[in-house]
């Protein structure tokens, strides 16, 4: 069998060809064409070594030059080019202990990962080679390790994860026999061995598949979300549904349901829905009354789960502003708009909430809304929904007459109370909130002479 080989990669071969070398397009690349979609990242073998490749090519860096691996740009491509390898012992759970240069492509093919990603195609006539019976697996659906998946999960302990991150990616299912290692305690103690930034990255990747809940119900039912992120464990089985049928799934199901109806697009918005309940658990209360009626009530969970996502992303290794946006999401996602809020109360949301999140936080409260039942909400029928574009259309209006909304927009500053004989310190900073206050209930307030009057009794 022969694929089409892009014309960039044609020429880009040609370089090899010339110096008498073979190259091979292997890995995602390869399992993409198969799946009919358009490969972004490319990766090549060959048996020229990396000392040859950079002999041939004007811009290469060396990214893993001690394993075979070099990165060649060439015309606008950035291609991962590595010496066909076998390698030996991994006794730090990633990296072989040693590597060695190997003859062929087959001997290459045979140390990846799944069936799947190790099919190769010659670079000069795209020939498949592919000794594992990868596209067949591929035509199955199936993830399936090369050779016997003990020693595979055994040489890298992210590869169970990278497994869970494939099913949920490409719809596939995990073969029997792979996936039944997984819950082994020593494949279960390699992956626990992995450093933390190793999974994250793969959870940032199960995060933004269509359907990230497939993914995570796989990570909880082979006890490694348990292993990375503990914090879910109390919410399996914590009940939210009383009389009133506000939710239909416990917190655990909800929030991998919810992570579901957020924008694929969004990794802060579907980090943020995915916690947005985490403190539920503790925040949960029930009382019941003379008819024996119970009710639920989970008062304060946004703040108590604001804490508990900022601990669990700051030990994922987040990033600072990835933690503090998506906290703030979460502590804010309780809102609870009336049409009856005044234009003030309207401004002072727009506040607290800060306007470059706000549509985000909108996104967050779709998709609280599609995991109570797992499915979209029909905007036609949901009073919710209407109140929700009735807040964006208020909001919008606010934001387009430029309304006041922090102390830079105040037609006074310090040092114009300062000019006034006003005292430099802490109760200036005082005055001015309580001028932005005014403003923000009566804009027509906000005229230089009208605030340096008000801040002079403010100041009495």
């Amino acid at each position: 069998m022969k694929i089409k080989i892009d014309p960039v990669l044609k020429r880009f071969y040609s370089h090899f060809e010339k110096a008498g070398y073979k190259a091979y397009l292997v890995g995602g690349a390869v399992r993409d064409i198969f799946l009919h979609k358009k490969p972004h990242d490319f990766d090549v073998a060959t048996n020229a070594t990396p000392q040859d490749v950079i002999n041939l090519f004007k811009a290469v860096i060396p990214t893993g030059f001690e394993h075979g691996t070099v990165t060649v740009h060439f015309e606008g491509l950035e291609i991962e080019v590595t010496t066909f390898r076998t390698e030996a012992g991994y006794s730090d759970g990633r990296h072989p202990d040693k590597v060695n240069y190997a003859a062929t492509i087959e001997e290459d093919l045979a140390r990846r990962d799944f069936t799947m990603n190790a099919i190769a195609a010659d670079l000069k006539n795209g020939k498949i080679v592919d000794p594992f019976v990868g596209r067949r697996d591929i035509k199955k659906r199936i993830i399936k390790t090369v050779g016997i998946p003990s020693e595979r999960f055994l040489e890298d302990g992210l590869r169970p994860v990278r497994a869970i991150r494939f099913a949920s990616k490409l719809g596939f299912s995990i073969e029997k026999c792979t996936f039944s290692e997984i819950f082994k305690k020593d494949i279960q103690k390699k992956t626990k061995s992995i450093s933390i930034e190793r999974f994250r990255d793969e959870f940032e990747k199960i995060l933004l598949s269509a359907k990230p809940s497939v993914g995570l119900k796989l990570l909880e039912e082979t006890g490694l979300l348990a292993i990375f992120i503990p914090e879910f464990s109390v919410c399996r089985g914590c009940v939210q549904s009383d009389q009133r049928g506000f939710h239909k799934f416990d917190v655990l199901d909800h929030l991998f349901y919810a992570c579901d109806g957020a924008p694929a697009e969004k990794l802060n918005v579907r980090l943020a829905a995915l916690f947005h309940d985490i403190g539920k658990p503790e925040a949960k209360k029930i009382a019941e009354d003379e008819n024996g009626i119970q009710t639920i009530t989970f008062y304060n969970h946004e703040s108590i789960g604001e804490k508990i996502t900022r601990s669990t992303l700051t030990r994922l290794k987040f990033s600072n502003s990835m933690i503090d946006n998506v906290c703030h999401l979460v502590k804010e996602h309780m809102f609870h708009y009336e049409s009856n809020w005044t234009k003030a109360a309207v401004r002072r949301f727009i506040i607290r909430v800060k306007p470059e999140c706000l549509e985000d936080l909108y996104d967050v409260r779709l998709a609280d809304m599609y995991g109570m039942w797992n499915e979209p909400v029909d905007v036609r029928f949901s009073a919710s929904i209407q109140l929700l574009l009735e807040l964006k259309e208020r909001i919008q209006n606010e934001l387009e007459n430029r309304t006041v909304l922090s102390l830079k927009d105040l037609a006074v500053n310090g040092n114009d109370l300062i000019n006034a004989g006003f005292e430099k310190g802490k109760k200036l900073g005082l005055i001015l909130n309580e001028l932005l206050d005014c403003v923000i209930e009566d804009p027509s307030m906000n005229e230089k002479e009208t605030l340096l009057n008000v801040a002079k009794k403010l100041n009495q």
